[in-house]
This record gives structure tokens, sequence and C-alpha cells, in this order.
């Protein structure tokens, strides 16, 4: 499928009406976001001048002109981002939905279009980058490496890294693991974690690098690999799908690394990332977000009504308290 670069601009009254409206709330929303947090009129000052100094959004110019935000969105990211019937749902979805929703007010254009566009963890990135995605909230890892390459939100979940094995293979620990074949996703921090611990530990592991969540837990199922290493919600969700045969698997393993998503935008535009930024934290701090988390990790979800039963750990309580966007290293 080819994916586009752009979108085609619409009529030159159309583009002069959005960009009159994207600049008027441009200056007025870095201004209120701002004077909304300071206690003095000397602070309000302060924040004028530099919300003055500020360059307006790249981001919600282009969403502006268009007409359209482009969200990233993955196909098999149980239960965070992932397509039924070529809608995309899940945890990390509903997130993104809520920033359109403040994006939609912020521009006035109630009518703002919303344009999925499909990513795998191994293009997510490059997406980003040239501008084929405006967000991308799925389950990519905020980690130190692509700070560079990449602007992320306050995180929305933390993790382990850990790996799903058949019972019945007598798999318990990485050293089990010694000359065998193990499947993880391409394009995540996983594979490098596992790579290098296969070179650190000595363990000669042969791994099949997937393109996707779906194809690595097919390798286990079919016994073509041993163990899917991956983020432990992830090897929850996949299980799940098995339905009966879930009791076939599990998950073990000391985890090989505390990580925790974002969303990922471009970078340089500190005005769209404190929009993402304040909607994560909004959510968190009001409740919203433990309900949200309870609607796909403790109940039922699409297509098959399938339950992961993953209760919330106290890492994750401690995030919605205390809203951040730091890396776990």
């Amino acid at each position: 499928m080819k994916l586009p670069h752009s979108f085609a601009p619409r009529s030159r009254a159309q583009r002069s009406a959005a960009l009159g409206a994207f600049g008027a709330v441009a200056s007025w929303l870095l201004l209120a976001s701002i004077a909304a947090r300071a206690a003095t009129a000397g602070e309000i000052a302060t924040a004028q001048a530099a919300a003055d100094q500020m360059q307006p959004s790249a981001t919600l110019r282009k969403i502006a002109e268009n007409g359209a935000i482009v969200l990233g969105t993955r196909e098999s990211s149980v239960p965070f981002s992932y397509t039924v019937k070529q809608q995309p749902l899940g945890y990390s979805y509903d997130i993104a939905l809520k920033v359109v929703d403040e994006v939609k007010k912020r521009l006035k254009m109630p009518n703002l279009a919303v344009k999925n566009v499909p990513v795998t963890s191994a293009n997510r990135i490059s997406y980003v980058v040239n501008n084929q995605v405006d967000l991308e909230c799925g389950s990519t890892a905020h980690v130190a490496e692509r700070d560079p390459l990449v602007a992320f939100s306050n995180s929305f979940f933390q993790y382990g890294i850990r790996m799903a094995v058949k019972k019945k293979s007598g798999i318990r620990n990485y050293s089990d693991l010694a000359n065998k074949t193990v499947a993880t996703t391409a394009g995540t921090s996983d594979e490098h974690i596992l790579r290098q611990m296969s070179i650190d530990q000595k363990l000669n592991l042969r791994i099949i690098s997937a393109r996707d969540h779906a194809e690595a837990f097919a390798a286990l199922k079919s016994d073509r690999a041993v163990a899917f290493v991956m983020d432990d919600p992830l090897l929850y969700g996949k299980i799940a799908q098995e339905g009966a045969a879930r009791n076939d698997y599990a998950v073990t393993g000391t985890s090989l690394a505390n990580e925790a998503y974002g969303c990922m935008m471009r970078k340089g535009d500190p005005v769209f990332k404190r929009i993402v930024d304040d909607v994560i934290a909004n959510m968190q701090r009001s409740g919203e977000a433990t309900k949200l988390y309870e609607t796909w990790f403790m109940r039922p979800i699409p297509p098959d009504g399938i339950n992961l039963q993953f209760p919330m750990s106290p890492e994750m309580r401690a995030l919605f308290a205390n809203p951040n966007d730091r890396t776990i290293d």
C-alpha cells in the first residue's frame, strides 16, 4: 500500500481561513497554557514575554492547512493500538483521539479530519521525522537513544521486558535459551537488548526479527522459536488472543529492562508537545486514565471479548500521580 507523504491542499479560500484560525489560536495557546500556571501578575508578564518569543507550532500549521491530523497506528499491538476490520482501536489509540479532540478545540476546527496511517516498529520513527504522521501513540518505548530523532510525550504506560514460552518447553529464564531460536520484533528496543544479552551471556541465540508482534508470536506458536521476547503487556495480549489455548503459554524470565511508552511527535515543536503532554497529564490526574486502563486491561475487549487480566502495577499508579516524560534508564 502506497502511503501519502502529504494530503492535497484545499482551495485558496479554505487555506486562508485555516491559516487565519491557526495564527490566532497559536498565539493564544502559548500564552494561555503558560499563564494559566502563573500565580502573580509579574509571572504572567514574564510568561507573556516568553510566549511572544516562541515560534508557532509547525505541526498545528500543517494540520490547519491540510484540514486533517494524521495518526500513526499499529496493526497488532494488542491492546494498545491494533486494527479490527481495518478500524484502529486500543488503549493508546483512545489517548490519541483525546489529543485530536483538544487540537480541534484549539484550532476551532470541529470538523477536522482524522487520517490513520499504519506503521510498524521498523518504520514508525521515520514516518514521524518525515512528516508522514503527526502523532504516533502505540507501543513505542521512550528510550534515550531516540531523543535526538523525535520528541516524546508524557509517558502513559510502564512495563518490563520478558518472554512468552510454551509451558511444556520447560524454559523459565534466559539461560535456558542457549543455542536456541528466539523471536522478537524488528526495530524495537527489545531486539537491541536481546542481541546484546546474547553476546554478553554467550548464549549464541538464533534471533528471528519479525515484522510485527503477530508474526513474532506465530513463530513461537509454530515452534519455529522457543520464546518470544517483548514488552510484557504485549505478551499477555497475544496470549489472551489464543482463547482456550492461552493456558498453554506462560510469561516468564526476569525483566531485562523497565521502560515506558509515550506518544511520538516531531522535534522542535514545544507548543504541540505541550498539548499532548497536558492531555495525558489531565487524564492521569483526573482518574480518566485509570478508567481507560480498566477498560483495556481488566475487561473483555474486541474483537473476541478476551480479557488480559493485567492489573495496574504500583509503578503505573505512581506515574499517574506524577505525570512526566522521563526515560527509565
